[in-house]
């Protein structure tokens, strides 16, 4: 079975753009790696669990803040190229990415050398325009850009 997580997109308007909020893996192994590597917050859960509650919490957690409040819009549900399936809601509003603060997790490094080191989950949270985005994300979450941008042209 395939592993689930979900997610909030988080968006902005400035003026007529639209920004989106992604965040960037912490740790050693994504410290050089930019393109196609960020994300929206988001975190696995089990399939019983409630999954617009774990993507809040996930927010929460990988971010340091909680999310907006508001009405989160379904963006249903992507695999990833590994097998998992994220599935992610749409939110507006702002948050201040200067004072993110991420949970932590250990992990051996350097490999192998039996010290275990803690990194932030996510090291940074940027504001991207929406064609930036595009190449920020990964490949797969780049679909919840298209949907949302047709949320914005159905409602026009």
């Amino acid at each position: 079975m395939a592993t689930t997580s979900a997610g909030i997109l988080l968006y902005r308007r400035i003026g007529p753009h639209v920004e989106v909020l992604a965040v960037h893996p912490g740790g050693p192994l994504w410290a050089r790696k930019d393109v196609g590597v960020w994300s929206i917050p988001k975190g696995e859960y089990a399939t019983e669990e409630d999954a617009l509650t774990i993507a809040r919490r996930e927010f929460l957690e990988e971010l340091g803040m909680a999310a907006p409040p508001g009405d989160a819009r379904p963006l249903g549900e992507v695999r990833q190229k590994g097998g998992k399936v994220v599935t992610a809601w749409a939110l507006e509003g702002n948050i201040d990415v200067t004072v993110v603060v991420s949970n932590t997790f250990e992990m051996e490094w350097p490999p192998r050398s039996g010290n275990l080191q803690e990194f932030p989950e996510v090291d940074r949270a940027e504001w991207f325009d929406i064609a930036t985005a595009r190449t920020k994300l990964i490949a797969a979450q780049v679909e919840f850009l298209d949907r949302l941008d047709e949320a914005f042209t159905q409602a026009r």
